[in-house]
This record gives C-alpha cells, sequence and structure tokens, in this order.
C-alpha cells in the first residue's frame, strides 16, 4: 500500500526553506490534496507534477518565465480563458516559479476556486526535479519486512530466516567486522521506482538491536557514528534456514540465481544453512563479495559449467 494523499500545507511547509517560496494565492485552500485516483495511477512522481500543460489533469502546475509570458503575451479576454483552462484541470496547487509575478487574473481565479498558488525565485527545472523526487518518495509502494538490514561493502543486505536462528547476533558480528546497521527486527521498504527499492529503519527502532540474553543496544552509542545508516538500497537478501529445510526446499548449488520479488522487484536472494561451528558472518561476506562480482559480469558458476564443458570436449 501507500499513501495517497497530501495537503498544500504539508507540501508548502516541507520545502519552504529549500524552494524559498511564498504562498501568494488560496490560503484558504490548505488542506487541498491530490486527487487519489491520480495518484494511484501515477508510476513516478513525474505523473504529479510538470510544465504547464491543458492534456493532464490534477498535477501540480509549472509556470515559468515562457509560461507566464505566455498568459501575458494575450489580450484580457484570452488572458481570462487560458486561465480558466488551467483552473479546469484541478491542479492541486500551482507555482509559479523563476521569480516571475502571476497575472492578475490568475490571482483572482485561484482565490475564487479556493486553489493554492506559490511563488518562487528559484528555478522552473529546479522546482520540478525537487518535487518529483519528493512526491516520488512519499507516493511510493512500501511495505515492511522482518530481519536485520545491513550494509555489507556497500550493498544494502537484509538477513531474514525464522525466529531463534541467530539474525540479530549475526547483524552484531558483522558490526563488530566494520559494516553498517540500518535497522534491526523492522524495516521499511519503500519502492522509490520502477527498479529500486530502498530501506529505512523506522523511527521507534532507531540505532537499536535487539540481542537475547543481553537485551537492546544502541550501537550508535557503542560502536559510534559510523556504524549505523539512515538508510540504503536493497540489493540482496541473504536468508538463513535450518539444515533439514536446506536440504528439503533447496538445492545444494543452484543452476541460476535465485530471486524474491519484494513489492514488484526482483531481489537477489542466497540461502545460508545454520549450524553449529559454522562462522555465518564470512559467509555472508562470501555470498556478498560473489554478488558483488556478478553485477560486474563474472559468474563463477558459469564459468565453472563452461571449464566442465570444455573438458568434456576434449575428452571425446
Amino acid at each position: 500500500m501507500k499513501p495517497t494523499a497530501i495537503s498544500a500545507d504539508v507540501l508548502f511547509e516541507d520545502h519552504r526553506a529549500n524552494l524559498k517560496w511564498e504562498w501568494v494565492a488560496g490560503l484558504g485552500a490548505s488542506e487541498r490534496r491530490f486527487d487519489e485516483v491520480a495518484v494511484r495511477a501515477a508510476r513516478s512522481g513525474a505523473d504529479l507534477v510538470g510544465y504547464l500543460n491543458y492534456i493532464h489533469p490534477y498535477r501540480v502546475q509549472i509556470l515559468g518565465e515562457r509560461e507566464v509570458a505566455y498568459l501575458l503575451n494575450a489580450g484580457d479576454d484570452a488572458c481570462a480563458r487560458r486561465v480558466s483552462r488551467i483552473i479546469k484541470l484541478e491542479p492541486p496547487v500551482l507555482v509559479v516559479a523563476d521569480g516571475q509575478t502571476a497575472p492578475d487574473t490568475l490571482l483572482a481565479m485561484c482565490e475564487r476556486a479556493g486553489l493554492p498558488m506559490f511563488a518562487t525565485p528559484e528555478s522552473a527545472a529546479f522546482v520540478i526535479d525537487v518535487m518529483r523526487a519528493y512526491l516520488s518518495k512519499h507516493f511510493a509502494d512500501r511495505t515492511s519486512m522482518h530481519g536485520v538490514f545491513m550494509d555489507i561493502l556497500s550493498l544494502g543486505v537484509l538477513i531474514t530466516g525464522e525466529s531463534g536462528l541467530g539474525k540479530s547476533e549475526l547483524g552484531l558480528e558483522l558490526i563488530s567486522r566494520g559494516h553498517g546497521l540500518v535497522a534491526d527486527d523492522a524495516v521499511d521498504l519503500y519502492r522509490i521506482n520502477q527498479t529500486t527499492l530502498e530501506g529505512r529503519c523506522p523511527d521507534l527502532l532507531q540505532n537499536l538491536l535487539e540481542v537475547r540474553g543481553i537485551g537492546l543496544l544502541d550501537i550508535k552509542a557503542i560502536f559510534g557514528e559510523t556504524a549505523v545508516r539512515r538508510k540504503m538500497r536493497l540489493k540482496m537478501i541473504v536468508h538463513l534456514v535450518r539444515r533439514e529445510t536446506l536440504e528439503r526446499e533447496y538445492e545444494r548449488i543452484p543452476y541460476e540465481p535465485l530471486n524474491q520479488e519484494v513489492l514488484g522487484i526482483p531481489v537477489r536472494k542466497v540461502i545460508i544453512q545454520v549450524e553449529a561451528g559454522r562462522n555465518i558472518a564470512v559467509l555472508v561476506e562470501a555470498a556478498v563479495r560473489n554478488a558483488i562480482l556478478q553485477l560486474r559480469g563474472i559468474d563463477t558458476y558459469q564459468e565453472f559449467v563452461e571449464r566442465h564443458r570444455k573438458a568434456m570436449d576434449k575428452g571425446e
């Protein structure tokens, strides 16, 4: 699920500092929101904000220097008709950028229609970039997963598995080896675009790791600033299993990489058996290093298969 609402007031306050904008019309419509149907249909923030356009309704319309000139260069009647067409598109907000002054006709119609309008000295292109990134994250599909989310060798790795297998203890061992903690127990995942998942820690659990027998540990206080991360992009899932589960459900050497779908995006997955005497931290590091090689186009398994084929050909 993803949120389908954000008010003009929240939008204004969240960007008042970096966009330096002022609320110039429609002050009484602070609760005006995006159209829910448009938000659900949007694939990214690019579908919800853009330059003045009469084709796409229900999106933030940005008026830069050229758009304001388009309105001002028309006669009074033509300007009124053009402004009326903008109002009929039912945008959640209008933004006048490039330090331009909004035409009086536009200001008056925004007041009558209860349409919030902001004015900013920043460039229209910059406003669109900021708004698209913000809206993409705000309206992103999201879910929560149980596990320990780590930064291992600059790769976002989610450690999952059955309860009692030592996921948090493994996370603590990896932290002691110089890797970073993003979240323990609950990980909030957001699909910020069509191919990317971003994982963050819920505010309630920030910097905390729970280890059985010890309790809650403040990783930032114990290991320092460099031991925690605010967010990471999910690139890999390491799933811990018991021996009987591995033998029953998985192949010892999979002939192709395993994947798990999260919010419709396939994520590389590795299965590691947990057993007394095995150094799981070293195995996880090795799995991550191998994944990095695969991302660079080096596939050890396929190279072995090719060697085996050549050896068989020579034997013939």
